[in-house]
């Protein structure tokens, strides 16, 4: 997959940009605050909807515009080209694919982006929705019938946590607790059979990257207590429910985690580890992609240079394919890891906003 030209408007530093994307290595130049990274939200905007630095839709906006816009002509599979867009005005986003609007998830199956940058390393360390939507990205990419699993399970939730929160009776809730451990059943199955997928990815990938940890060992939780059925652990868990307002067990409460042979809890992580480990992560998912689409996708590295301590950026680079794939790449300067890159690295100068290609 290929980004051929992009259309920037109003995104952030950005008012309007304009460029031509070439195969392999694209290498954003600039001083900090130049409007590098928003070039790569811009691109990632066209894969999932949103940001990778911030969920606040306004933050996006060009200080003094109602709305941005992103445009991009792609090639898939070296043949196929569609025009892709995503704009937002307040809070309406539109998305098109060749001209047409389209739902943002049709657009979204469309376009594979995936990003390491400076705050990847909650990825390990944060908050468990960052995982979530993590994995259940990657889900949706390999399971056609994952999103309309997981809609059905969030209206279910919606309904039922609504319920608790009226302290309903019994009867409106048993209904409940039957639709969503209805709902859960094949939402869960996906996303372990996704896991199971994905483990020795990461782990080959880790072996090289964080060898003196020992073995790496990707595990995944479900959200409940997989050795019961799930409406039993509703049933059980009733009245905490009631009392919290929310219900505390279920898929939307899933969770996966890295463990070590010599180094069983992330928290004993440094932090540079955890920014190794969800570079293993996001590239184990990029292999994972292209299983099932036989080409790769975008991958965006923002400031990869000083993510990555030197020991270890030659490492990392060689776990990216020298062909098939086109990276998105920030840096403040040209470090000697790049220049080795030779004639598969296009430069850009970014100035303001502004990008200008490099001879």
């Amino acid at each position: 997959m290929e980004l051929t030209h992009l259309r920037v408007e109003n995104l952030r530093l950005i008012r309007q940009a304009e460029l031509d994307l070439t195969p392999g290595w694209n290498l954003f130049l600039g001083a900090n605050g130049a409007g590098k990274t928003s070039l790569l939200e811009a691109a990632f905007l066209l894969s999932h909807g949103r940001s990778f630095r911030t969920a606040a839709r306004e933050a996006l906006v060009r200080h003094g515009g109602s709305g941005y816009a992103v445009f991009g002509e792609l090639l898939r599979a070296g043949v196929i080209k569609e025009r892709v867009g995503v704009a937002r005005t307040g809070n309406r986003l539109e998305a098109r694919l060749n001209g047409d609007v389209v739902a943002a998830a049709e657009l979204m199956r469309h376009t594979a982006v995936l990003c390491f940058e400076p705050g990847s390393h909650d990825l390990i360390s944060g908050a468990s929705e960052e995982r979530r939507r993590f994995l259940d990205w990657g889900v949706f990419h390999v399971e056609h019938d994952f999103l309309g699993h997981w809609r059905r399970y969030q209206r279910a939730l919606k309904q039922r946590n609504a319920l608790l929160r009226m302290s309903s009776g019994h009867g409106e809730l048993d209904v409940w607790d039957t639709e969503l451990a209805m709902a859960a059943e094949p939402l869960t199955d996906m996303r372990q059979r996704y896991v199971a997928r994905l483990r020795p990815l990461v782990a080959d990938l880790l072996a090289d990257f964080l060898p003196e940890l020992g073995e790496p060992r990707l595990r995944f939780s479900v959200g409940y207590d997989d050795q019961r059925p799930l409406q039993a652990v509703l049933a059980e868990r009733r009245g905490r429910d009631v009392a919290r307002g929310h219900t505390t067990a279920g898929p939307h409460r899933a969770d996966w985690s890295l463990a070590f042979g010599d180094s069983t809890e992330r928290e004993h992580l440094s932090r540079g580890q955890e920014k190794l480990c969800a570079f293993a992560c996001v590239m184990g998912q990029a292999k994972l992609y292209t299983e099932g689409a036989g080409e790769w996708p975008i991958l965006c590295f923002d400031d990869l240079a000083s993510e990555v301590d030197r020991a270890h950026l030659g490492r990392v680079l060689a776990a990216v394919p020298t062909e098939g794939v086109q990276v998105l790449a920030t840096a403040t300067e040209e470090s000697a890891v790049f220049r080795d890159l030779g004639s598969t690295l296009t430069r850009f100068h970014v100035e303001q906003g502004g990008f200008t290609r490099l001879l």
